[in-house]
């Protein structure tokens, strides 16, 4: 082959007639990394064409060569209508660098050059959009270059070329306008009047054709005001402004064009923004913005069109005056903007809300006029739904208004809720509003809806952490919602500001719930807002995070404390909505100054436990508000813990051992723990939070008593028992909130928005009410008995029911008997259907009363984990194992629907992380080992006995963690010296502590014998791994039995899960330190035989489980080899390898690529390697050319040239049967040609077939004939060559 070459080149080389290889473009005398710079400015990818643009100006600033300059021109020049649409822009910019850096280069030959070689009129027709953008992008680059200023002459080009390009509108879109308008605003105004004004002539004086022609007419007059002078556009418009009376229609239109336009993109058009600047600056803004967008665009009705109104109306915040902004805020197209944020709502459609909100935002981040802000805030508050404002409640832009203006925002809403003033709203109501209230709407409903509105933006304001504020507007705002929430002014004074307000028109209890609510959220708020100079964002190093504290360290709950206590002093300036009885007033008082004797206490020694009591005292005085009845008991219920919280400290100091005495008594932390339960029954956040917090402080005295009291909550099994009662209390707390929660359905569904958890009640209410529609179908289906009963006797009884006996029928009873038998079955049926609903009703409330006290439950499992977290090393959470892992239990196996669901998640959760898992445990069990020895008996037989393997995974894992607290903290004893580590760590590693090693063994041995022996097992061999790594002691005993289940396990899957089991005890280091040599080498002998035995039983790979039992015991006994050869044991492993070495024969060995390496990674030990199987790679080499052939049919050539090409090698070779074969096959392909064209294809491709061969056809159809066609095409195509 090469001999032939060479001498093919040397006839070149001697060819005289044929021509010399030209190189027109000069690419051959240019380097290769030169060349690479053009491949990467093609490419798609932006950082690469940015860096190749970087380089290719560096390495022409270093080459200095004119050549390769020039030839850069060349090259970028004719990229500039390059066919892939992503490369044109990086030429352009190419060109643009390169221009702006070599200055040598003419911008006028660069731009004859570009007109040349993208001449649209010279390409053909295919090819005319890629010159089309090739002109566009090649002014766009002189453009870029920054040196088109200086040439005036290029400059008038670029123009006459832009206009020439507008004509490929389809292609182009309105790009050479745009771009004539950037050149226009780099020209300088000498330039434009004596070169560009006359060739702008026409364009600027058809203005009013296009969008983009308008566009270049304004930029024009914003940028050359000396030159198009009032007279010149007298000449060019017809009229000396272009905001007039006569231009409106046309203006309008061409708006509309604008909008239409850029519907897609979704912007603002730049000749509307442009065209209001110029009305601004022609004093014509009044006329513009109500005949142009107000009776002409808004008026279209079209989607364009108001959006660009919106549009319009929000870019020109920070152009307009404060009179201005009063007027487009009270206009008609905030009205009609209103409109569609309500109809907006609804989904699948677009909502400009937000777009709206960013024009707001930015407007008051760069407007540092608080009149103005203070204008837009109040415009957009004004703009209700029948008083209800557009604008949400939590509006995030207040975070960008300055202070000063913030203050006056809050002022003025303080006022509109105390006298709305409904006309100076800019109201409206939808179409659909209007036909569901014919009657109108009435004054009272909307002064609700504005106040509703107006309290939460209060509130919001507080609570949004971006808001810049000083804590006096804090508190200014926490008294006005507390004293028109609990409070009406009789007489104005001084001393209350909130007095000095007069509501007009007095608001309703309707209105007073909302601000109710209101206020406990804003407390809520307020108990965790960071002190003034420690944000949530930058906490101190080593500092504890101080919240609910003003900046002088006095807790917010207690001024607004304060406050309640001025303003129930002060009775002749206002009145309690709801007046105090004697009971609740002592109640008070007593609450006052117990928190005053708690805070002089705190001045002296903080403690948790008076921070508690002050945080409650707090509370529950607030509380008093809301529910007093109920407080007065708990406030009681306090006062007496803190007596004896007191009494305990002071009998403490005296030492004096009164235990004994005050058994039979509830000590106080108990009863504060029944006060905390009490408290969480009710649906409020606030509430919650608190009760972790106090909690939190008195962890470290809780009894066991008290702990019970928690846990009986969450016991499935006084379900059933308790159902009706949600903490067990002499008050009947949980009573009493139902009764609330029945009376009061609205304040309940009010609260939800501050409670994260009442979410997923709604959602498990809404599952459970269409699970029992469905069962109430169904009984409806089965008729009453006793109702057919009662129905017969009616009849009988009206002689209405035809009997064997007289034969009477319903004709023979007269009008007046119809009638009775009418009322008594009438009475009958109302009678069933009251029963019915009765039924309905009781199901309803059994269903409202199980999501409350699953709700009640989940709020509990709170107290369980800040205990766990807080007292995490007390033997009394050792006590909380047991009714966890019921919880999980129960949960596990009920029909559970979404709240259920949260509730077992967050106990398993807490389960695992916060017990099992914890870093910290109990130490001291001295007392409590045969309990606990008990409970670790009584866990790991419940996790053998249940059915589901999940369940029984975390009640093995509490076993481990009793085992873990049985053996204590061994692993973190003094650290020992170098020269006796190891005898320390055997030491470490052996001892087990308080553990019953004994017991203990025999406990996980009968698991272990269970999780081998049973067929369906909840145990899994991952627990017993887990038991092995954390506890090597325990596996040095369990590693015999667990030996013998290789073989003796009653399925493949355990046999496995024992191989697997013990592997991980041989490669615990641990392990190893504690056994001796001779039972390490006695246990390596009887785990190799057990392994022979089970691979023997081993007659195929083709279930999965026997796949996964084989790559275990291959893993095992791979570390058994390495480990006997290693230490050098004597030990006869032949019988392990005569059972490998037949394994590789039996079927489905290479299923798995791990199980074969592995099983040769065993067999190397022996000396026996992976044979290299040569025929692998034939066939991989005859799959690519299977695989290739197809890709060739695409480039066949005729028939002709095949028959050709055939003959050739095998005139060559001297086979000429194979060329009459080839000819019978190619007409025997030709014969059945029409029949099927698949057939005729293999015919070709197997035309080269000896005569003895089978038929083609047969030949296809036969496995064993495929090689060997390939085998002759293969010799063919080698003689060919």
């Amino acid at each position: 082959m090469a001999t032939v070459t060479h001498a093919d080149m040397g006839e070149i080389e001697n060819e005289p007639l044929r021509p010399k290889i030209t190189d027109a473009k000069g690419i051959l005398k240019q380097n290769r990394e030169f060349l690479d710079f053009f491949w990467d400015i093609a490419k798609p990818e932006q950082e690469i064409r940015l860096k190749a643009i970087e380089n290719l100006i560096q390495y022409l600033k270093k080459s200095e060569k004119p050549d390769e300059l020039k030839y850069t021109l060349k090259r970028l020049v004719d990229g500039l209508s390059h066919t892939r649409e992503t490369a044109r822009p990086g030429f352009s910019l190419a060109l643009a660098q390169v221009l702006s850096v070599f200055e040598e280069i003419s911008l006028q030959t660069a731009l004859g050059n570009i007109k040349e070689k993208h001449d649209p009129q010279k390409t053909k027709k295919k090819l005319i959009r890629n010159a089309v953008f090739g002109n566009f992008f090649g002014v766009l680059a002189l453009s870029q270059s920054g040196r088109l200023p200086k040439e005036p002459q290029v400059v008038l080009e670029c123009v006459q070329l832009l206009q020439s390009l507008a004509q490929y509108r389809e292609h182009l879109k309105d790009l050479p306008r745009k771009t004539m308008v950037d050149i226009l605003s780099e020209t300088t105004e000498e330039v434009f009047e004596e070169v560009l004004l006359g060739a702008l002539q026409s364009d600027l004086s058809s203005a009013f054709s296009t969008p983009e022609q308008l566009q270049l007419l304004l930029v024009a007059m914003q940028r050359f005001p000396a030159v198009l002078k009032p007279k010149k556009l007298k000449k060019l418009l017809g009229s000396a402004t272009v905001i007039t009376q006569d231009n409106i229609p046309k203006l309008i239109e061409v708006l509309k064009m604008a909008a239409r336009s850029v519907k897609k993109d979704r912007v603002l058009p730049a000749v509307a923004l442009d065209l209001l600047q110029v009305a601004l600056k022609e004093d014509s803004f009044e006329l513009f913005w109500r005949e142009v967008v107000v009776n002409g665009m808004l008026s279209d009705q079209s989607g364009p069109s108001s959006y660009m109104c919106y549009r319009l109306l929000g870019s020109a915040f920070p152009l307009l005056s404060l009179a201005q902004l009063h007027q487009v805020l009270s206009g008609e197209v905030m009205r009609h903007y209103g409109e569609h944020v309500v109809s907006a709502q609804l989904p699948d459609r677009f909502k400009f809300a937000p777009e709206m909100e960013t024009y707001v935002g930015e407007f008051l981040q760069g407007c540092s006029d608080p009149e103005k802000q203070l204008a837009v805030m109040v415009g957009f508050t004004k703009l209700t739904n029948q008083g209800y404002p557009v604008v949400p409640s939590f509006w995030k832009v207040v975070q960008h208004m300055e202070q000063s203006a913030l203050q006056s925002y809050v002022d003025w809403l303080k006022e509109m809720f105390l006298r709305p003033q409904l006309e100076s709203c800019l109201d409206f109501s939808t179409r659909r509003q209007q036909e569901n209230q014919e009657s109108g709407v009435q004054n009272e409903h909307c002064v609700f809806r504005l106040r509703k509105w107006i309290i939460p933006r209060l509130t919001s304001i507080v609570e949004n952490n971006q808001v810049k504020k000083e804590e006096d507007l804090v508190m200014d705002v926490a008294r006005f919602v507390f004293f028109h929430a609990f409070f009406d002014s009789k007489k104005a004074t001084p001393d209350i500001p909130e007095s000095q307000g007069v509501l007009s028109p007095p608001f309703n209890e309707k209105t007073r719930a909302v601000i109710v609510n209101s206020f406990f959220g804003l407390l809520q708020h307020l108990n965790h807002r960071p002190a003034a100079g420690h944000t949530p964002e930058t906490p101190a190093t080593n500092e504890k995070r101080i919240q609910g504290v003003t900046a002088d360290g006095t807790l917010w709950i207690y001024s607004l404390v304060q406050y309640a206590n001025t303003l129930l002093s002060q009775t002749k300036y206002a009145q309690c909505a709801q007046p105090f009885t004697a009971d609740q007033t002592e109640a008070w008082d007593r609450m006052v100054a117990s928190v005053e004797t708690l805070r002089k206490k705190a001045k002296k020694a903080q403690t948790a436990e008076t921070s508690a009591f002050q945080q409650l005292f707090l509370l529950v005085g607030i509380q008093l508000f809301k529910a007093p009845e109920e407080s007065v008991d708990l406030m009681q219920d306090l006062q007496n813990c803190l007596e004896k919280a007191q009494e305990k400290k002071s009998k403490k100091k005296k030492k004096a051992a009164a235990d004994g005495v005050e058994e039979d008594e509830p000590q106080w932390v108990e009863v504060v723990v029944e006060i905390l339960l009490s408290l969480l029954s009710q649906p409020s956040r606030l509430i919650r939070q608190v009760c972790r917090t106090v909690f939190g402080g008195i962890c470290p005295h809780v009894t066991q008593r008290a702990l019970d009291a928690i846990l009986d909550v969450l016991d499935p099994h006084k379900d059933e028992e308790e159902s009706a009662v949600v903490v067990t209390d002499e008050k009947d707390v949980g009573k009493i909130r139902r009764r609330d929660q029945e009376e009061d359905d609205e304040e309940e569904d009010q609260e939800e928005h501050d409670e994260g958890c009442d979410l997923s009640e709604e959602d498990s209410d809404d599952d459970a009410m269409e699970e029992d529609e469905e069962v109430e179908e169904e009984e409806e289906e089965e008729v009453d008995q006793n109702f057919r009963l009662e129905l017969m006797k009616v009849l009988q009884g009206q002689n209405a029911l035809a009997t064997e006996e007289d034969g009477s029928e319903d004709e023979e009873l007269d009008d007046e008997a119809m009638m009775k038998l009418d009322s008594s079955i009438a009475a009958l049926f109302s009678e069933q259907k009251k029963r019915i609903q009765a039924k309905k009703d009781e199901k309803e409330r059994l269903r409202k009363e199980k999501a409350l006290v699953r709700d009640f439950k989940i709020k509990v499992l709170d107290l369980v984990e800040v205990f766990l977290a807080k007292q995490s090393e007390s033997p009394l959470v050792l006590s909380i194992i047991e009714p966890l892992l019921g919880v999980i239990e129960s949960g596990m196996s009920s029909d559970t629907n979404q709240q259920e669901q949260d509730f077992l998640r967050k106990t398993a959760d807490i389960f695992k992380n916060q017990l099992c898992k914890a870093k910290r445990y109990c130490r001291s069990v001295a007392d409590k080992q045969e309990e606990l020895h008990d409970m670790m008996e009584r866990v790991l037989t419940r996790a053998q006995r249940l059915n589901d393997s999940s369940v029984s995974l975390y009640y093995f894992s509490a076993s481990l963690y009793l085992l873990k607290v049985l053996r204590g903290h061994i692993a973190t004893a003094a650290a020992p010296s170098e020269g006796k580590k190891e005898s320390v760590s055997v030491e470490q590693v052996g001892a087990m502590g308080s553990v019953d090693v004994e017991r203990v063994t025999s406990l996980f041995k009968e698991a272990l014998r269970s999780f081998m022996t049973r067929r369906k097992s909840a145990l899994s061999g991952a627990m017993f791994i887990d038991l092995f790594t954390r506890f090597p002691a325990l596996c040095v005993r369990l590693l015999d039995t667990a030996v013998e289940y290789i073989t003796d396990g009653v399925r493949e899957h355990q046999q496995g899960q024992a191989c697997a089991i013990v592997l991980r005890g041989l490669q615990t280091k641990e392990v190893r330190l504690l056994m001796t040599d001779a039972q390490w080498a006695e246990l390596c002998e009887k785990t190799v035989g057990q392994v022979a035995e089970s691979l023997k039983s081993v007659a195929s790979y083709k279930v999965k489980v026997v796949q996964e039992k084989v790559a275990k015991a291959l893993e095992l006994s791979q570390l058994l080899i390495r480990s006997i050869q290693q230490q050098k044991l004597h030990m006869n492993l032949q019988p392990l390898k005569d059972v490998l070495e037949p394994m590789n024969q039996l079927e489905g060995f290479r299923k798995t690529g791990h199980m074969e390496d592995t099983y040769w990674g065993v067999m190397k030990h022996f000396g026996v390697l992976k044979p290299k199987v040569e025929k692998t790679k034939k066939a991989g080499e005859e799959q690519g050319a299977q695989k290739t052939a197809p890709k060739k049919k695409k480039g066949f050539l005729p028939e002709t040239k095949k028959r050709k090409n055939r003959k050739k090698p095998a005139v060559l070779e001297g086979k000429e049967p194979a060329v009459q074969e080839d000819a019978g096959a190619g007409e025997t392909g030709k014969k059945k040609k029409n029949k099927n064209k698949n057939k005729k294809k293999r015919k070709l491709e197997g035309g080269g077939e000896e005569p003895g061969h089978a038929a083609p056809k047969k030949a296809k159809a036969q496995p064993a004939g495929k090689p060997k066609k390939q085998k002759k095409k293969k010799q063919k195509q080698a003689g060919g060559e």
